[in-house]
């Protein structure tokens, strides 16, 4: 294991600078919503549901998480990235990530919400995402 390249102060506040909400991955997802004509059918980070998912279209039943490919251990090329230094640590917070995903996934659909999980590097391709929202939302 290679010694931190920061000291404490430092990589305390690049972790603090980690956010949660308002991503860029998860901007592109409202702003394509927002296309597609569902502009205030949804609210924000739904913390009475299981996962607290980014935007819940109550009226619709529908709930869509925006998950980052590194956070949530995704299989495209930037999920599949190793950490090299403190490993260990970091392939079993991203396992915990993926259980704690697919239990409230599990809990939703049980609940009778219909969700979708888009990832970090599909917002790259617009088009596709608008299809894949349009598709789920129309549903």
């Amino acid at each position: 294991m290679r010694a931190d390249v920061f000291d404490t102060e430092k990589r305390s506040a690049v972790m603090r600078a980690v956010k949660s909400r308002d991503t860029s991955p998860e901007l592109a997802v409202r702003a394509a919503v927002r296309a597609l004509g569902y502009a205030r059918r949804y609210r924000l980070n739904g913390a009475g549901l299981p996962g607290k998912p980014d935007l819940v279209f109550s009226s619709l039943g529908k709930a869509i998480f925006v998950h980052g490919c590194f956070w949530h251990g995704h299989d495209c090329k930037r999920g599949a990235r190793q950490p090299k230094d403190n490993a260990a640590y970091w392939r079993a917070k991203i396992e915990r990530n993926r259980a704690r995903d697919a239990a409230s996934l599990k809990a939703l659909r049980a609940a009778g919400w219909s969700a979708l999980v888009v990832w970090e590097c599909e917002i790259r391709d617009a088009a596709a995402l608008s299809r894949k929202l349009g598709s789920f939302l129309a549903r």
